[in-house]
């Protein structure tokens, strides 16, 4: 993704996040990274450690358009390679002005300066539909994923299906370790929340507490 695009990143959400919010397998979303078909905004060096791939709320978005392409559109990878680029270098205002449209296998994007609609590879104007309906249903979705019950505040859990039982947030995939690496670096809990919007400060307060007691 873009630097503009990440200016807007409202939450980060791990490969097995991703695959239940967009329906692409995480064998997929690994194999489009590889071929740097699609990468997510947040990636170590080293792919092969824990949390190495952590996508931004706008990926999430950028992959439900190419998922809904391909699955529904049968739109040749070979197009959206150029597909997949233009999504990744529009900011949030840029989600919000643009449409989009299908015809013929082909993506046509809007062309938010003149105007018009230009198929993304061969430049043919066409008309297109909004792409802001993908943001409010990947809000919702979100919410969704993200919703948490009274008991799982200020909690902290293991589990072994989860962030290779590391200690996470009860209810969430934040490690707790991610947590206190803020927290050490200076961040106030307010700070932490917004980088993790999952989180309540009561959990971050919680985990900072546990740490400085330790």
């Amino acid at each position: 993704m873009s630097g503009d695009s990440k200016a807007t990143v409202i939450s980060a959400f791990s490969e097995e996040q991703v695959s239940r919010l967009t329906g692409l397998s995480v064998d997929r979303l690994r194999y489009w990274d590889r071929t740097a078909f699609f990468s997510p905004s947040f990636a170590a060096d080293n792919r092969r450690i824990a949390f190495s791939r952590v996508y931004s709320f706008t990926d999430i978005a950028a992959l439900r358009v190419l998922s809904v392409l391909i699955n529904q559109h049968n739109v040749p990878v070979s197009h959206l390679r150029k597909a997949s680029g233009k999504l990744g270098s529009m900011d949030n205002g840029a989600w919000h002005r643009t449409t989009l449209y299908v015809m013929n296998r082909k993506v046509i994007f809007d062309d938010p300066e003149g105007g018009h609609q230009r198929e993304v590879v061969s430049g043919q104007y066409m008309i297109g539909i909004p792409l802001e309906r993908v943001i409010s249903d990947t809000k919702k979705d979100v919410r969704a994923l993200s919703a948490r019950s009274e008991t799982q505040i200020g909690r902290v859990s293991k589990n072994r299906l989860v962030s290779h039982n590391a200690a996470v947030v009860a209810g969430t995939r934040v490690p707790i370790r991610s947590i206190r690496e803020f927290g050490e670096a200076g961040y106030s809990p307010e700070q932490i929340v917004k980088e993790y919007p999952t989180l309540t400060v009561e959990d971050v307060k919680a985990v900072l507490g546990n740490n400085r007691a330790a």
